[in-house]
């Protein structure tokens, strides 16, 4: 079982800067070819002042939170059930983003087969330069059993 314990911790904000050719290249791989995304004098066009990043980009973002740390447990146990986004704007070509994480929550589930899971909640806050808030995350991480002997 995940330690209760852990609900709180928390990493430091880390520096996010946001790049063009890392928008691009995240809207490509995950094959949306809005051109928002891509072409500057577009997003300019649609009232942007610069190219805009898809709503999942900040998946991509590191932050200097080790789950292995603030959890507990081998980053091989860990699988990711489930990822929101809310913004408070877009990100934007030329942000620069602090990014903190933070265990929101540990909780112990029943499992499809009928037994018990562990999961925890971790919850991501991207601030501007100016402290403002661009976007929280939230992922749900499924922890899974260490089998016996291992």
């Amino acid at each position: 079982m995940l330690d209760r314990n852990a609900i709180g911790r928390s990493s430091p904000p880390t520096l996010n800067e946001v790049e063009k050719g890392a928008i691009r290249r995240f809207a490509e791989a995950i094959g949306d070819y809005n051109p928002i995304y891509y072409d500057e004098e577009y997003a300019r066009a649609s009232g942007y002042p610069t190219i805009v990043a898809p709503p999942t980009f900040p998946a991509s973002f590191h932050s200097a939170a080790d789950l292995r740390e603030l959890l507990g447990v081998g980053i091989k146990s860990l699988l990711h059930a489930e990822q929101t986004f809310e913004y408070e704007r877009p990100i934007f070509a030329g942000d620069r983003i602090f990014v903190a994480t933070r265990v929101a929550d540990v909780l112990e589930r029943s499992g499809p087969a009928g037994g018990k899971m562990d999961v925890a909640v971790i919850e991501d806050e991207g601030r501007d330069e100016e402290g403002t808030v661009v976007f929280r995350a939230r992922r749900t991480l499924v922890i899974r059993a260490q089998k016996e002997g291992a």
